[in-house]
């Protein structure tokens, strides 16, 4: 069955792409299209029925065949099989069977292509490449499996953003992409060169195995000496920085909605850009082991989330704003894995999953209606227009902005899939830095988060209409292939959070059976005052289930791993009433702001702007990250270019080239064709001087000998 999931989606890409001219292009859309329901039917049977109390160490693993035998360095195409990758196979394949149905009404017509062009095959094709792709690299065994998917993505991906190869923004943007993931992917390479120097193995089960003798080690890098497991956990979180897009190397993202929309919900909400998170939860045995490296990866988190938040306030692009929004809704999970409850990070994965990618299906539904307009400030009423969408907008603005019932505990939270799983990231944080730095940070974000959502939902469907008359006149809802998308992912933005909430934020031991870590029972007593502990923990157990577990095991045993003393989890179910209420007031004051400056004031924004006109334009520009890397590294890379160019290449090279060509050998062409006078006394005379001057070196030498 794992089999069938992995390789599906790369029969039906080599199927669509090549054999679309024998079968025709309807047929290979189809049968693209149903290989990939296929996988996602039988990636659910698999997470639904995966029980890792049936395994050893809560895994197994299925050889596909010998990949590398070469010296120590032996490793298998592998399938492991553990609770991640159950959770990350229903994420792709879901998300991207959706999205297959999608663009059966999206890519129709495109204007981008001229009437009798094959296209579609080619994007279907595209499409299912890339899931494969992220298969290989979820249900990867070893480092070298996982980077080998890790790069297809890439590919995939750079693909996908300059599928409009007409278009020079296009084209830009996938080299802009490309480039950026490749910084962030020298930082992993070096990672895996870094622990198969130290283990002799790029096995996860070797790897696991020696992280506390990794953890001892002292190794030397760029002139000094660093701690072995903090160095390579930075190292490989610089990776997952490029691929999920955080600050520093988040530039890519925004400029990646060159895409089409179809491509923008699989690749950069849903998949492709939380494969970083993956990756730090896939490693978590080593990631335990390096508290400095993990510090920075929750400051760098948290800081994204703020950024990105502010830069999304000002947006008028409707992409682009759940563009920022999903580079910040990655830092939140970033922030969960740094602080150790790496099943809380996968939760906010998987419940994100549902939500923004509908988010982004449903902004391609109104691009879709308008004409392919996406600036917001020409929409406005257009939730008669398409009602449809409009309520599915709906739904994932009330689960991205976290809307619930706070303080309501039923065995599980009341609410929407955000509100759930955000908010237990914040709990979280408070707990893991005592209320400081990322704490503050991510309430901040939620306030902001909730402000551009429904900035976008006022802007878009209320109001009265603006921009172009006709467009709007003729504005509809999208076809049925288009909105069935946005119905399954509804119930997914609306019920994944309290479904699941309890094996990925419940009390310790139902994440542990959940994750097959072992637990075991801890201590609930207060020295000194056993009455009060125990009446605190039965009030607990009938309003928000407080734990009695702590998880155990070594390094590899199950799909996560917490080291002694991480008591995070715990401790984030016994925050103060007030931090379980921050979020839902950020989200109910980002409201009332937003529905104060788009209904009731719809010319305050515009008063405000030119008021504050040097932040306005601080944050409409993207805080200059692309104006300081031009001038930092492009403007000094095309110079050197330049340079090389005219000095070097047409001066020194052809010039050289020419020089010796045109100069140098006719020149001595034209003196050895002065000795070719055509008298046989200058050649006898050139053969006596040749035999005196052989016979005075002979001499002055002393002879022969």
């Amino acid at each position: 069955m794992e089999s069938i999931i992995l390789f599906a989606p790369l029969v039906g890409a080599i199927l669509c792409g090549f054999g679309w001219k024998i079968i025709g292009e309807t047929a290979a859309q189809w049968t693209a299209t149903s290989l990939l329901f296929l996988a996602a039917f039988l990636s659910w049977v698999v997470f639904l029925t995966f029980d890792p109390s049936l395994h050893d160490n809560g895994r197994y693993s299925l050889s596909i065949l010998r990949w590398i035998d070469s010296g120590t360095l032996t490793t298998d195409w592998a399938i492991r099989m553990d609770r991640l990758t159950a959770i990350m196979l229903v994420v792709i394949t879901t998300v991207s069977a959706l999205v297959h149905l999608y663009s059966f009404g999206y890519m129709a017509h495109d204007e981008n292509f001229k009437e009798h062009e094959s296209y579609r095959p080619r994007f279907f094709a595209y499409l299912s490449f890339f899931t494969f792709a992220m298969l290989m690299l979820v249900t990867a065994d070893n480092l070298l499996q996982l980077f080998f998917g890790w790069e297809g993505v890439g590919v995939a991906s750079y693909l996908l953003i300059g599928f409009y190869y007409r278009k020079p923004s296009a084209n830009a943007a996938a080299i802009k992409a490309f480039v950026v993931n490749r910084v962030g992917d020298f930082g992993f390479l070096l990672g895996i060169f870094g622990l198969y120097l130290l283990a002799d193995s790029i096995q996860f089960d070797d790897i696991f195995a020696a992280v506390p003798a990794i953890a001892d080690t002292t190794i030397t890098f760029l002139w000094r000496d660093w701690n072995a497991a903090n160095l390579i956990a930075f190292l490989l979180f610089i990776g997952a920085m490029g691929k999920s897009a955080q600050l520093f190397l988040h530039t890519w993202l925004p400029d990646a909605m060159e895409g089409p929309t179809p491509v923008s919900a699989l690749i950069h909400a849903a998949t492709m850009v939380t494969a970083g998170v993956f990756l730090v939860c896939r490693m978590s045995p080593l990631m335990e082991y390096a508290p400095e490296a993990m510090s920075f990866v929750v400051f760098l988190g948290a800081t994204t989330a703020f950024f990105a938040a502010t830069v999304g306030l000002v947006q008028n692009d409707i992409k682009r704003v759940i563009a920022y929004s999903t580079c910040s809704q990655l830092g939140y999970m970033f922030v969960a894995a740094g602080l150790g409850v790496y099943s809380v990070a996968m939760f906010h994965l998987l419940t994100h999953a549902f939500f923004k990618a509908m988010l982004f299906l449903g902004a391609g539904s109104v691009i879709h209606a308008m004409h392919h307009e996406q600036d917001m400030r020409n929409y406005g009423g257009l939730r008669h227009k398409i009602p449809q969408t409009f309520w599915m907008m709906m739904i994932g603005t009330l689960a991205i902005t976290g809307v619930g019932v706070p303080l309501l505990y039923v065995g599980f939270p009341i609410g929407f899939a955000g509100f759930v799983s955000k908010d237990a990231i914040i709990e979280s944080a408070y707990a893991g830095t005592a209320g400081g730095y990322a704490f503050w940070m991510l309430v901040i974000a939620a306030a902001m988060t909730s402000f551009y959502s429904w900035r976008l939902m006022f802007l878009t469907f209320f109001g009265t209409p603006r921009g172009d008359k006709h467009t709007h006149d003729h504005a509809h809802d999208a076809p049925r292939s288009m909105l069935i998308p946005l119905y399954v992912l509804a119930i997914g933005a609306i019920f994944s959070g309290m479904v699941w909430y309890g094996g990925f934020f419940g009390s310790n031991d139902k994440v542990g059976k959940f994750f097959g870590v072992p637990y075991a029972a801890a201590e609930v007593a207060v020295e000194g005052d056993h009455g009060a502990a125990a009446e605190g923990a039965h009030e607990a157990e009938g309003e928000h289930a407080k734990p009695h577990y702590n998880l155990t095991g070594a390094p590899g045993e199950g799909a996560i791993h917490a080291r002694d003393g991480n008591h995070v989890l715990n401790d984030a179910h016994e925050v103060p009433t007030w931090v379980r209420l921050a979020p839902f007031v950020a989200m109910l004051g980002g409201l009332a702001l937003a529905y104060q400056m788009y209904i009731r004031r719809p010319e305050l924004p515009a008063q405000l702007a030119k008021q504050q006109a040097p932040l306005y334009e601080f944050l409409l520009n993207k805080w200059y990250f692309d104006e300081l890397y031009n001038f930092i590294f492009v403007r000094p890379a095309l110079a050197l270019g330049r340079i090389l160019w005219k000095q070097g290449d047409t001066i020194m090279i052809d010039g050289g080239i020419n020089g010796v060509a045109m100069g140098i050998i006719p020149f001595f062409t034209r003196l050895a064709g002065r000795a070719q006078s055509g008298y046989v006394f200058t050649y006898a005379f050139a053969m006596v001087l040749g035999i005196t001057v052989l016979l005075t070196i002979v001499t002055l030498n002393g002879g022969w000998n």
